[in-house]
């Protein structure tokens, strides 16, 4: 079992009422309700936490495209033609 650290926080009655309810809508408790909104709003406000393995893929997949080539020929259409007249 994960350790757990003990905390005491001062909700609003309005905050307290909201909690129940997700409690119950959620069927958790409401310290597992506060738990999971500490997760999703830290996730959230920390700026530049970037998925490595995914933009490796990324880099990955757009080399793929680069080491294929040039189309070969010429384009036969203009800009122009992409627009509606």
């Amino acid at each position: 079992m994960v350790t757990k650290i003990r905390k005491q926080i001062y909700l609003d009655p309005q905050q307290n009422e909201m909690l129940k309810q997700a409690s119950q809508r959620l069927s958790i408790s409401e310290a597992e309700v506060i738990r999971q909104a500490i997760i999703a709003q830290t996730s959230r406000a920390i700026p530049g936490k970037k998925n490595l393995a995914a933009w490796k893929k990324e880099k990955q997949f757009l080399q793929a495209l680069l080491d294929q080539g040039g189309v070969a020929g010429k384009r036969t259409w203009k800009r122009e033609d992409l627009y509606e007249r």
